[in-house]
């Protein structure tokens, strides 16, 4: 069984586009069958926040994957192609554990993102989207983020894109 992560982030789209593919609490649970169905998927969570929308999944076909996300955000498809990325196997479980440590954020070492992948999380297990693959994946990457919190600096700096913004202004 293959991971994969896809998604898109500030790198790699506009913010109207990331505006569009952002998820409301309340549609998640829907989101997340609907997508197991949609794209025939083993496991499934959703990770969105206003600076990246991404899908971590095992198995399933990535092409039905973005249709899906296109026709459910209404979003261009094309579009959505032309920005997106995608890292599978190894590749992404490295990315969700740079994700959860900070080091792929607009601000490096910006501490909410672990919150808001701990909540993506718990929000697919609990509508039973989740299966041994990303069980492992997430329950590594949090102890790795933890790991990276005590043992090294990036934790020592309140950040965040707001706290910059008043700092540099």
């Amino acid at each position: 069984m293959t991971v994969f992560s896809l998604g898109i982030n500030y790198r790699t789209s506009t913010l109207e586009m990331r505006e569009r593919l952002a998820f409301v609490p309340d549609q998640m649970n829907s989101a997340l069958t609907q997508l197991v169905d949609s794209a025939d998927l083993g496991e499934v969570a959703i990770l969105s926040t206003c600076n990246r929308t991404e899908i971590y999944g095992a198995d399933g076909e990535i092409g039905r994957v973005l249709d899906w996300l296109a026709e459910f955000c209404g979003v261009n498809g094309e579009e959505l192609r032309a920005s997106h990325y995608l890292h599978e196997g190894e590749g992404a479980i490295r990315h969700m554990m740079k994700v959860a440590s900070g080091l792929d954020s607009m601000v490096l070492g910006e501490p909410q993102i672990l919150g808001q992948l701990k909540s993506s999380y718990a929000v697919a297990r609990e509508a039973n989207t989740l299966g041994f693959h990303l069980e492992q994946m997430f329950q590594q990457t949090f102890a790795m983020a933890k790991r990276v919190r005590t043992e090294t600096a990036i934790g020592q700096s309140p950040v965040s894109i707001a706290y910059s913004a008043v700092k540099i202004g």
